[in-house]
């Protein structure tokens, strides 16, 4: 027997055993969303169904109630003919300059003042007072103080917003700053590293799911910063439009331009979300949870 005949056997290809599919899995992770996404249609048919039955029978009062059929006639009405002042577009985004320039600036300071007070204790101990007295005064009389101060324009709504962002991040990052493992930083300083280095490579990086979590919440106040403020004195916006519905006991205009401003959030949420998952690849799948951030 030759050689090549004894180790022939050796030498055959080893039959390989393919492993499992993922397509069973996507199929059911696929099936579930469906599912879901079925249930909560049925919740929001059943609800307004109800609604728009129990005013046409008489039962709630379409003056104090709404209607959800005459809900989308305004909306119409403001999509096709424009509001009293301007078009439906231009409300929109008035306020989403607000609230996108008061996310953006609260965000930051947010981040710089709780990332420097989680690292230095006598900052902590000096600010943290007066932090805690602002964060007392109810947001209504900031917004009216605002309005006088700053006029109708652009800048008292962007001032309210700033405030409401700032405390939802401040916390978040000063938190996550605190939670930072100890020994990451003592390793890092055994190493050289100075207190600038170790905060920029070590401590934001680990309290960075902490920041961004609190970006969720941050943008929904953010929104109602600026329309709370346009709501306190503006001349547009969809805080206005809400107020003038309000003024002409138009309870359609008023639910219309909340449906406005709940799209508009969601589309933020799904941004954030998109954001969240880009810079946070590294962490380990999650499980789904019933309700996510």
């Amino acid at each position: 027997m030759t050689s090549t005949e004894k180790t022939g056997t050796a030498r055959e290809p080893q039959a390989t055993h393919p492993e499992p599919s993922a397509a069973p899995g996507k199929r059911a992770a696929t099936a579930r969303r469906l599912k879901v996404l079925s249930v909560q249609l049925a919740i929001v048919v059943v609800l307004l169904g109800s609604w728009e039955l129990l005013v046409r029978n008489g039962v709630l009062d379409a003056l104090l109630y709404g209607q959800p059929s005459r809900v989308v006639e305004q909306l119409y009405t403001w999509i096709t003919v424009g509001t009293a002042n301007g078009s439906l577009g231009q409300q929109i985004l008035v306020t989403l300059e607000e609230a996108l320039i008061g996310f953006a600036i609260g965000t930051v300071l947010g981040i710089i003042f709780g990332v420097a007070m989680g690292r230095i204790e006598f900052l902590s101990q000096v600010i943290g007072p007066f932090l805690k007295v602002i964060n007392a005064v109810p947001r209504i009389v900031l917004g009216s103080s605002f309005v006088v101060m700053f006029g109708l324009g652009l800048m008292s709504k962007v001032m309210l917003v700033i405030v409401l962002v700032f405390f939802g991040v401040f916390f978040n990052a000063f938190q996550g700053t605190r939670e930072v493992d100890k020994n990451f930083i003592a390793n890092a300083e055994i190493l050289g590293a100075s207190k600038w280095q170790v905060t920029r490579q070590v401590v934001i990086p680990s309290a960075f799911s902490w920041i961004i979590a609190s970006l969720h919440v941050a943008f929904g106040f953010a929104l109602i910063g600026a329309i709370v403020g346009e709501f306190l004195g503006s001349q547009e916006g969809l805080g206005n439009l809400i107020r003038q519905a309000q003024g002409n006991l138009n309870q359609n205009g008023i639910w219309s331009a909340m449906l406005i401003m709940a799209v508009v959030a969601l589309m933020a949420e799904w941004l954030i979300t998109r954001l969240e998952n880009r810079l946070l690849r590294w962490r380990p799948p999650q499980h789904s949870a019933g309700v996510e951030a």
